[in-house]
């Protein structure tokens, strides 16, 4: 069972996406902030293509990791932060589209590591195409790992 140990966990990841600034520079932003799940959508621009013109990716794997950390985010204290240990993203399909939407969520809570998963989906009018699939490791880092 997925449980947060925050109950103010939405304010917490709406106050770090603020300092996200990669995230703002790709213009990808989360719209869904609940337990243990996050989504968010991207508008394809040029800037995201590679020279095929397909969404490159890097910003696919952005993007689920992004998802995958901040639904683990949702969950851990507020004192103890998120980092990604370990992430592998399998393409199944081109990034050919307008839009990607991405889904994070938390597979297996643990006390050290959250096991987490990620769909990014390319959207081109009412056509929704699933583009990959992602596994991550998201390691806790509690106080006394951060050097003062």
């Amino acid at each position: 069972m997925i449980k947060t140990s925050n109950p103010e966990y939405r304010i917490r990841v709406e106050k770090y996406l603020e300092r996200q600034h990669f995230m703002k520079h790709i213009n990808f932003s989360l719209d869904v902030i609940e337990e243990g799940v996050t989504e968010g959508w991207l508008d394809i621009k040029e800037i995201h293509k590679q020279q095929k013109g397909l969404v490159h990716g890097g910003v696919i794997a952005t993007l689920a990791d992004i998802t995958a950390g901040f639904a683990a985010y949702t969950l851990v204290p507020e004192d103890q932060h998120v980092v990604t240990g370990e992430i592998k993203v399998s393409y199944l399909n081109p990034g050919i589209g307008e839009k990607l939407y991405a889904r994070g969520w938390v597979l297996k809570q643990g006390r050290k590591m959250n096991f987490c998963e990620a769909e990014v989906w390319c959207v081109s009018g009412a056509q929704r195409t699933l583009i990959a699939k992602a596994t991550t490791t998201m390691v806790t880092i509690f106080p006394e790992d951060i050097p003062k």
